[in-house]
C-alpha cells in the first residue's frame, strides 16, 4: 500500500474520511485517486473519460506502482466535485479534497509512505530477525539506500520502455516503433505475445490490426498511423500521449543512471563522499534536493565536504541530457565510457524529429534517505501457515523506489523474474 505525501502536509489516504467539505478557492479541483493494479496514466485516462475532460486538464505529481493500492493527489480544472464523486471505475475511486489556487506538480510532492507485507518467508523467525538487522546495519553504514531507479521503470511486465528510448535518442525511429509494438515477453498474456510474434515476423501493420487484441489500446493506435503512412514512424509515435513518450526516453536516462552508479559502487567510490569532480545538490529545509548545485573543484573540496557533514547537501550523479553534461574526474570517467558503449551523447537527447520530447537532464542523488522505517514481526504467515510473514513501513522521498529497498532486504535470486 502506497501513500502520498506532499510537501505541504497532505496525505493522500486510501480509506479516506467518509464525509469530507470541499472548501478552499482557486481554479484547480485538489482530489485524491485511489486504485488498485492500474497503471497510472491508464488510470487518469480512465478518470478523465469518465469527468469529460482531456487527460491534459489531470495533473499528478509522481507515477505510481501499478502492481499496489495506493492513493495520490491531482489537481483538475473546471470540474465541480460532484462530477468527481460520481466516477465509477472498477478497482478506482476518487475524492475530492479542496479547491487551490495552483496544479499538483511534482516539486510539490515530498515522496510516499509504503506498507508492504513479505509473506511466504521460509526461514526460521531467528534467521529472518538476524538477516534484516544485517542489512539495516549495513545500510545505516552506507549513509542511506542507494537511489537506483527501480526495475518498474523500464517495464515489470515487459521491460522494454528504455530500449525504445534508446533507438528515439539515436534517431533510430522505425526500431523504436517496432521495439514497442512487436518485442514480445515471456511474461506477458499469451495473446499478446504471439500477436508480437507474428508482427515482428512479417511487418505487416495492417494485417496486424486484425489480431492485436483490443486491450492493447496504445499499440492500435500506432498501427492505426502506420496503416496509413506506412514510413512515418514519428507520426507514428505523436499519436501516443505525450506522457508516455516523454517516459520512453526519462526510462533510457534512468537505465544510464543506474549504470553509472553501479559502476561507481563496484569501484568501491563512496556514495555519499565526493571527489573532484563530482557533482553536489544542495538541501531545502525537507531534506529534499534543490536546484541549486555545484561540481567540486580542488579549492572548493573542503568547503563541500563539511556541506555533506551537516547534510546540507548530497552526492548526486548527472541524469545525462542536453542541457546536463558529464561529471568530471573519476566520475566523468565512468559515465563517458558507457555513454560510449551506448553510442549516445548528450546532445543527443535534443530531437529534431520529435523536440516536444526533448530531454534536458539533470541530477539525481546517489542515495536517498529512509525515514519511519519499522518491522513487524517475523510471525505466522496466514496464507501460508507452514511460513512467515514480515510487515514494513517506511517513507521514501520522492522519484525513490520502495522496490530497490525490497531487493536489499530480500535478495532475489533472479531481481527480473521476481518483478524488481
Amino acid at each position: 500500500m502506497v501513500e502520498e505525501a506532499l510537501t505541504d502536509g497532505s496525505r493522500a489516504q486510501i480509506s479516506p474520511p467518509k464525509s469530507v467539505s470541499v472548501s478552499g478557492g482557486g481554479r484547480y479541483l485538489l482530489c485524491v485517486l485511489v486504485k488498485r493494479n492500474w497503471d497510472t496514466l491508464l488510470a487518469v485516462e480512465a478518470v478523465a473519460k469518465q469527468l469529460g475532460v482531456s487527460p491534459d486538464r489531470i495533473r499528478i505529481a509522481g507515477i505510481k506502482d501499478a502492481r499496489a493500492v495506493t492513493a495520490q493527489h491531482f489537481s483538475v480544472y473546471g470540474v465541480a466535485p460532484e462530477q468527481v464523486s460520481n466516477v465509477r471505475i472498477k478497482d478506482i475511486t476518487v475524492h475530492p479534497l479542496r479547491f487551490s489556487s495552483e496544479k499538483v506538480r511534482s516539486n510539490l510532492l515530498l515522496g510516499n509512505n509504503f506498507q508492504i507485507q513479505i509473506r511466504a518467508i521460509t526461514y526460521s523467525s531467528p534467521v529472518i530477525g538476524e538477516r534484516l538487522r544485517d542489512v539495516q546495519s549495513q545500510l545505516r553504514s552506507f549513509g542511506g539506500l542507494p537511489n537506483f531507479f527501480g526495475h518498474q521503470r523500464f517495464g515489470t511486465v515487459r521491460p522494454i520502455t528504455h530500449i525504445v528510448g534508446k533507438c528515439l535518442v539515436r534517431g533510430e525511429l522505425e526500431e523504436a516503433a517496432l521495439c514497442f509494438l512487436a518485442r514480445h515477453s515471456e511474461r506477458e498474456h499469451p495473446e499478446s505475445r504471439e500477436a508480437r510474434r507474428r508482427l515482428w515476423r512479417t511487418q505487416n501493420f495492417r494485417e496486424a490490426l486484425n489480431y492485436f487484441p483490443r486491450k492493447l489500446q496504445h499499440e492500435r493506435v500506432m498501427l492505426v498511423h502506420l496503416t496509413e503512412r506506412r514510413r512515418d514512424f514519428a507520426g507514428a509515435f505523436r499519436r501516443l500521449p505525450i506522457k508516455l513518450r516523454q517516459l520512453f526516453v526519462q526510462a533510457f536516462q534512468a537505465y544510464l543512471f543506474n549504470r553509472f552508479l553501479s559502476q561507481r559502487m563496484r569501484l568501491g567510490t563512496s556514495l555519499c563522499e565526493a571527489q573532484t569532480g563530482d557533482y553536489v545538490v544542495n538541501l531545502d529545509d525537507n531534506g529534499l534536493p534543490t536546484t541549486g548545485f555545484r561540481q567540486v573543484t580542488p579549492s572548493s573540496i573542503r568547503e563541500v565536504k563539511r556541506a555533506l557533514s551537516r547534510g546540507e547537501a548530497r552526492l548526486a550523479l548527472p541524469i545525462i541530457g542536453f542541457k546536463q553534461p558529464t561529471s568530471d574526474g573519476l566520475q566523468g570517467d565512468i559515465e563517458r565510457e558507457i555513454l560510449e558503449a551506448e553510442n549516445v551523447a548528450p546532445s543527443d537527447f535534443h530531437f529534431g524529429h520529435m523536440p516536444e520530447i526533448s530531454a534536458p537532464g539533470g541530477l539525481r542523488t546517489a542515495l536517498t534517505q529512509i525515514t519511519n522505517f519499522s518491522i513487524e514481526g517475523p510471525v505466522k504467515d496466514q496464507a501460508n501457515p507452514s511460513k512467515r510473514a514480515v510487515g514494513l513501513s517506511f517513507m521514501l522521498q520522492r522519484g525513490s523506489y520502495a522496490t530497490v529497498l525490497l531487493r536489499e532486504l530480500m535478495k532475489p535470486r533472479n531481481p527480473i523474474e521476481a518483478g524488481f
